[in-house]
């Protein structure tokens, strides 16, 4: 995708197949427009509707907009060469409920399949990009049970449209109306375009430090939380991309199904890792804190403190990004560098001396720059030695924008 496309307001919904899940609620006027906004984006739209669903709005409501028959019931199959669920499933190219009531965010967590939405949607299983429009009240939106519920399927990767706060048809005020409709669309539209930016590519990103044993009580290591990484290999699965992500020793966990994980703790198995996948990689984004020096010699049982000063003499441990430089063919490489002198003038050397197309560079000193933190700011340098301020935001924000830079940069290069 050309650099110009990222700035083109595109329809990403037209030929779309859309399934639409409807459950009970007040709310379930709103999914017939939805409906309605969904085919003027030249979607075809399916309808799903639960029992309860049916007392607020008649499924012949939404067969006349979506011009498809609709589904309640497991067992009335339309179609006696396919099986109804497994049908839709297999059909769609995304998936929404809404209204999303407890009840169903609960029993996707739990892998109920007892109607015709459940089991549907656990033939699915988020194969495809599924969204979940929640609606209800704001004291049953705020219950810890239904906040875990959430919590596990956003795991899962569901994405949640959260719902808008106002007047709720219980009378109370707070968060809980479903969002509208046409804001639905757009975020739809905006995920589905980001999902396009790197489809396909197969990105390998290393995040984290790594620990040098001395003894079995003792190691060596660094102030990396991993949380750039993490947010790196986030943004880029969200973007399409399959993620590859070697991580040493961190308290984060990973939750986008595109990304496989692989932990290490040491820099030889670090080194190992990434040389193991390194051939079939199309982006490296090497965001570790990967110690630079191991002691020569460990011990296997625990050292005794002694009278005196101790010395332990350090080794040079292997430099990832220099050999996987040295090794390019056609990946796009990326360094990072924390720095709290000369920032620049040793990012640019850094990024020629490793043969690298790209760097982020740092001034790991500076108020929010600095490691653990959630926040952070810098400098991306092009291979041509072009700078781009990267300002102080979220890790998660920041690493949208490198992202965008390294499509912008790779279509770019020939």
């Amino acid at each position: 995708m050309a650099s110009t496309d990222l700035k083109k307001v595109i329809n990403m919904l037209t030929n779309k197949k859309i399934l639409l899940c409807v459950t009970g609620g007040i709310a379930v006027y709103k999914a017939v427009d939805l409906t309605s906004k969904l085919t003027q984006q030249g979607a075809d739209v399916k309808v799903i509707m639960s029992t309860s669903a049916t007392k607020f709005v008649t499924p012949l409501t939404f067969q006349a907009i979506s011009r498809h028959d609709v589904y309640t019931d497991t067992f009335d199959e339309k179609d006696p060469q396919v099986i109804a669920h497994i049908d839709l499933a297999d059909w769609a190219d995304i998936v929404i409920i809404a209204p999303a009531t407890a009840n169903i965010i609960g029993k996707m967590a739990l892998g109920i399949g007892d109607d015709m939405v459940t089991t549907t949607l656990l033939a699915s299983a988020a194969r495809v990009p599924t969204y979940i429009a929640p609606a209800m009240n704001v004291h049953m939106y705020n219950h810890p049970a239904v906040a875990k519920n959430m919590k596990t399927l956003e795991r899962r990767g569901y994405y949640f449209i959260e719902p808008g706060e106002g007047y709720l048809a219980c009378g109370y005020v707070g968060k809980g109306r479903l969002e509208e409709p046409e804001t639905i669309v757009q975020v739809i539209k905006t995920h589905e375009q980001r999902e396009q930016l790197l489809k396909g590519q197969h990105i390998l990103i290393t995040a984290g430090p790594t620990r040098e044993t001395i003894d079995p009580v003792r190691f060596f290591t660094n102030r990396s939380s991993g949380k750039m990484g993490f947010a790196l290999a986030e943004a880029a699965a969200t973007f399409g991309a399959n993620v590859t992500l070697v991580t040493g020793p961190v308290q984060l966990t990973t939750s986008h199904p595109n990304i496989n994980r692989v932990d290490v703790t040491t820099a030889d198995e670090m080194y190992e890792a990434v040389l193991s996948h390194y051939n079939h990689i199309d982006i490296v984004i090497k965001a570790a804190a990967v110690a630079d020096y191991r002691p020569k010699i460990t011990y296997n049982e625990k050292m005794k403190k002694q009278t005196g000063e101790l010395s332990i003499v350090m080794e040079r441990t292997k430099d990832i990004l220099q050999e996987l430089g040295e090794r390019k063919t056609t990946q796009y490489l990326v360094g990072f560098a924390a720095e709290t002198t000369n920032v620049l003038a040793n990012g640019q050397e850094k990024l020629q001396r490793k043969n690298l197309d790209a760097i982020v560079v740092n001034d790991v000193s500076e108020a929010g720059a600095g490691f653990a933190g959630e926040t952070n700011k810098g400098t991306f340098i092009k291979k041509n030695l072009q700078t781009i301020e990267l300002p102080l935001t979220s890790k998660q924000a920041m690493a949208e924008q490198i992202l965008r830079l390294i499509i912008e940069e790779k279509d770019e290069t020939p």
